[in-house]
């Protein structure tokens, strides 16, 4: 059972301070429960990941906030984080699930994939890009509002929207049936961050 509804994907590039220091106010700053963190930081080696995702665990564990590490299982179990995000094209849920006891969320780009989710071996999903954004245009054009919709209806895990969302669009997900929010640059490219979470996190599902 998840119980966020802001999930951050961190790219410490984006920031205009230290990773750590951006989402120590952004847990202080947001309701109990309301966050989580995708821990995505793909230039990093192994052993560099594992020190950061340590270093952030210092920084979240007391806040109650999970970590998710993207695709690397290796390091989500050696940091002993909350989760591990999939890729689409990642590892077999199912055989995570087999060997982790944790959070498993996974990416989807289709409505087809996101109908095939098995909540027995997925917690939740994203789904995206639904609005055209940068970091999103390597998984195809934009979805949009209405492939949300679709996808959500057939989904058997809560669906987080992804992809463009910022204060502009974020109004236009209301009546998708959507769980949450999960961001990147609207929030980390921000001149306030926590301004611009507390804003997202307004328009995710109570």
């Amino acid at each position: 059972m998840i119980h966020f509804r802001l999930l951050l994907v961190t790219d410490r590039h984006s920031c205009r301070e230290s990773l750590g220091d951006v989402l120590a106010r952004l847990a202080a700053a947001l309701p109990p429960g309301a966050l989580a963190v995708e821990l995505r930081e793909k230039d990093l080696s192994g052993l560099a990941l594992y020190e950061l995702a340590l270093d952030l665990k210092r920084v979240l564990d007391p806040q109650g906030v999970p970590i998710l590490v993207n695709d690397r299982l290796d390091v989500a179990m050696a940091a002993g984080c909350a989760g591990v995000h999939l890729p689409e094209s990642g590892l077999d849920p199912a055989d995570v699930r087999a060997v982790f006891p944790g959070l498993i969320g996974r990416s989807t780009h289709s409505v087809e994939t996101a109908a095939a989710l098995d909540p027995a071996c997925v917690d939740y999903a994203t789904f995206g890009p639904v609005f055209d954004t940068p970091s999103k245009r390597a998984y195809g054009p934009p979805q949009g509002v209405g492939r949300l919709r679709e996808a959500v209806a057939a989904s058997r895990v809560p669906l987080f929207a992804i992809g463009g969302i910022g204060p502009g669009t974020a109004p236009e997900l209301v009546g998708t049936g959507f769980r949450g929010i999960a961001a990147i640059s609207a929030i980390l490219g921000s001149a306030d961050p926590v301004g611009a979470a507390l804003g997202l996190s307004d328009r995710c599902p109570k």
